[in-house]
């Protein structure tokens, strides 16, 4: 998948002001997220929350546990005044604008990280899930959403009628996702996919929604030109084929993964230690 990192970080600046407005398919995933995390992992210790965004997230973790230190990570300067703003009278929280692919933390100094549809926009995922393994502690929980490759599956076949150019983005699947996640050192990981489906009166409001979103013009190597108003009608007539009920249908599929940094006990080889019982520790 390639994507503009400069492009993103553009698209969400320019959204920060507008994103709360139509993020509610955002806070829906969040709300369910937050039922695919292990209690335990979030009491005592230190929470990251990768790509907090406006803080929505931050602010169900920080009602829902019992942390010592409340990390808000976010690439976008902007989001991060806006999370900082809003939980600005919250205690034990430290907002940090860094990039995923780059974590600034210390060795298994993280307890648990959540992340709630942000990693999509990483361009190399591998890189991400190597610096979460490295920064969570022995035993800690990566629990995260992301868009799957069934999202907005109808405005892509749309476009497709009209030119052959990628006007939507492309996101990972499952297998893809397991295999980042197993090539950065996770062995254990669940993983399931939800379709949404909500509604909109026109294709031109879904459109507005994502750019309200931040959520669009993000593909490295698309077309550069301003597309024509014929162009566009011929798409919107394309797209309108999906109506249903005079409203129009844009799937959205979430993939939730729930990955384990594991200390699992194994028996050491036959012959070794002192009698039976001995044990030797692996971090998984």
């Amino acid at each position: 998948m390639s994507l503009d990192k400069a492009r993103i970080m553009h698209s969400f600046a320019a959204a920060s002001a507008t994103y709360d407005n139509v993020a509610g398919l955002q806070r829906t995933v969040g709300k369910e997220l937050l039922k695919s995390i292990d209690a335990t992992q979030l009491t005592g210790g230190t929470v990251l929350d990768l790509g907090c965004g406006t803080g929505f997230l931050t602010g169900e973790l920080l009602a829902h546990s019992n942390h010592e230190t409340m990390i808000a990570l976010d690439i976008v300067l902007s989001m991060l005044q806006t999370t900082q703003g809003k939980l600005a009278d919250k205690p034990n929280i430290t907002c940090v604008c860094a990039d995923a692919e780059r974590l600034p933390f210390a060795e298994q100094s993280l307890d648990s990280v959540v992340s709630n549809l942000a990693l999509q926009w990483c361009r190399n995922l591998e890189a991400v899930f190597t610096g979460i393994k490295r920064a969570l502690k022995p035993g800690g929980q990566l629990v995260f959403s992301t868009f799957g490759p069934q999202t907005l599956h109808e405005l892509k076949s749309a476009w497709a009628a009209v030119d052959n150019y990628s006007h939507v983005n492309a996101f990972y699947s499952e297998a893809q996702l397991k295999q980042f996640l197993q090539q950065a050192g996770f062995k254990h990981t669940q993983i399931k996919s939800t379709l949404y489906t909500p509604r909109y009166d026109s294709v031109r409001t879904l459109m507005q929604e994502l750019k309200q979103l931040g959520a669009h013009h993000v593909i490295a190597g698309r077309n550069n030109k301003i597309t024509t108003k014929t162009a566009m009608q011929q798409m919107i007539a394309a797209y309108e084929k999906h109506r249903v009920e005079d409203q129009l249908t844009a799937t959205f599929e979430v993939i939730t993964v729930t990955a384990n940094n594991f200390h699992i006990l194994l028996p050491l080889p036959s012959g070794e230690g002192r009698g039976e019982g001995i044990w030797n520790k692996a971090i998984l």
